[in-house]
């Protein structure tokens, strides 16, 4: 299966593809800092240089969140024109997973994903990684003060994993860890293109500050 994955939680976005279980190609993008939109041509160069129509593509991955509210609303963006235009299935996955399947060198053991919430606040979920490299999932998602984050993987006996922890501080969720998260993306229902949208984790600061200025909810307009 044809499988292309798109990823953009940080502030760094990233492209894969995949045919079965064999990475294809790759490429990496910053998400900010730029005069232009890089992730689409970026997912446009990947399948032009591996030969990829993107009619042929036969299933698109986007990494979830939770994460940079902009980052993901473009990722999300190019996922579903990607399925539509295919007409192939979209399938979220962690974007906290595919941060622990990103690791480069990965050791057994359990792990706390952390990625940055801003306002003093991380998003955080613990993992186990097995020998095999299989990523599973051991409780849910959650957004907590950076000043737990040590607390909560204590509570886990896990090992934070995540830009600003301790190890390899410079990992990332990449595209290419969908390559370890097979069985979780398989196991996942396709998303509806109606209604899907990325995980963001909280309100965008512009809605934040909106909703304080008006003194009502934004959804409520």
């Amino acid at each position: 299966m044809i499988t292309l994955v798109v990823e953009a939680s940080t502030y760094a976005g990233s492209a894969a593809l995949l045919d079965g279980p064999v990475l294809r190609g790759e490429r990496s993008v910053a998400m900010r800092g730029r005069e232009h939109e890089a992730l689409m041509p970026a997912v446009a160069e990947l399948l032009a240089a591996h030969d990829v129509a993107p009619a042929s593509l036969e299933r698109i991955v986007c990494g979830a969140g939770p994460g940079s509210f902009t980052s993901l609303r473009i990722a999300g963006a190019i996922a579903k024109g990607l399925a539509l235009a295919a007409a192939c299935p979209l399938v979220p996955v962690s974007s906290l997973a595919l941060l622990i399947a990103s690791l480069e060198a990965p050791v057994a053991g359990r792990y706390l994903a952390c990625v940055d919430a801003m306002r003093g606040e991380h998003y955080v979920a613990p993992f186990a990684l097995g020998d095999d490299g299989d990523v599973k999932a051991l409780g849910p998602e959650m957004r907590i003060a950076t000043a737990l984050i040590d607390e909560q993987a204590r509570q886990w006996d896990a090992r934070p994993i995540g830009p600003g922890q301790p190890g390899p501080a410079d990992v990332v969720p990449h595209a290419r860890g969908a390559v370890r998260l097979l069985g979780m993306i398989e196991a996942e229902p396709p998303a509806d293109l109606a209604r899907w949208e990325p995980a963001y984790g909280r309100l965008a600061e512009a809605q934040v500050k909106w909703e304080a200025t008006h003194g009502r909810s934004l959804e409520a307009v």
